[in-house]
C-alpha cells in the first residue's frame, strides 16, 4: 500500500471529516394514533401508513 509522501495539512483533514456527522433519528407524529415514529415507515403502534392498516399490532394483555 502507498505511503504518504508528505503531511496533510490540518485544514485538509478537516475538509475531508466534513461530512462524518453522527446521525440523529428525526421524528413525525403518526395522525392515526399520535405517536411518534420514524418517517416514511409504518408505525410500531398502530399499524398504519398513510392511513391504510398494513400489519396487524398485536395489543399487550395487562393482568
Amino acid at each position: 500500500m502507498p505511503a504518504p509522501k508528505r503531511r496533510h495539512s490540518r485544514a485538509r483533514g478537516r475538509k475531508r471529516r466534513t461530512h462524518w456527522k453522527p446521525y440523529v433519528p428525526q421524528y413525525v407524529i403518526c395522525p392515526n394514533c399520535g405517536n411518534p415514529k420514524l418517517p416514511h415507515r409504518v408505525c410500531p403502534n398502530c399499524g398504519y401508513y398513510k392511513g391504510n392498516l398494513v400489519i396487524e399490532v398485536k395489543k399487550k394483555v395487562s393482568e
